[in-house]
């Protein structure tokens, strides 16, 4: 029988930019997870931001068929989700506090999440439900900036999704 695999939410607050470049990026590099988007203050199904589809173009990759999804009910039982500021940290503990055991910053798991273990094992032993959150695990929202603030949040979520996949099992 084969194992079901694990399901990782990227979450951002519009689910137009930064979760859709983490998403995209994940799901084309590795093929043991299945990866999902959405945020925290969605228009439900929209594409993709076009500036959001450039800068992804730059690493060969696309998903023409993306709609932005509001966080909800559906979401509850992934196994990860992974978020792009410490306000979708706060967001998440005060509307779904039952998955804040289960919801870090991209970055805070590129310092933090161990190597060694089941993905469930590691992800609590962080404790994320009580640990502060900081300033420094923000991945900076390109929303109002020009292509070039696109690009530049895409390189940086590139070399952390790079960076997450080497320490998941």
């Amino acid at each position: 029988m084969e194992e079901e695999k694990p399901v990782i939410c990227f979450l951002c607050t519009g689910n137009a930019a930064r979760s859709v470049m983490a998403r995209i990026m994940f799901e084309k590099r590795v093929s043991n997870y299945i990866a999902i988007g959405a945020g925290t203050l969605v228009l439900e199904g929209h594409p993709m931001s076009q500036r959001t589809r450039k800068a992804l173009e730059r690493f060969g990759i696309s998903d023409p068929t993306h709609r932005s999804t509001q966080f909800g009910q559906k979401h509850v039982g992934v196994d990860l989700i992974v978020a792009m500021e410490p306000s979708h940290i706060e967001w998440i503990r005060k509307n779904f506090p039952e998955v804040a055991q289960r919801t870090a910053t991209l970055p805070r798991l590129v310092r933090d999440l161990t190597e060694e273990g089941s993905l469930t094992e590691r992800i609590m032993k962080l404790d994320l439900a009580e640990v502060n959150i900081e300033s420094w695990e923000e991945v900076v929202d390109p929303a109002s900036g020009d292509q070039e603030e696109f690009d530049k949040c895409a390189n940086e979520i590139d070399r952390l999704i790079n960076e997450l996949i080497h320490r998941l099992p």
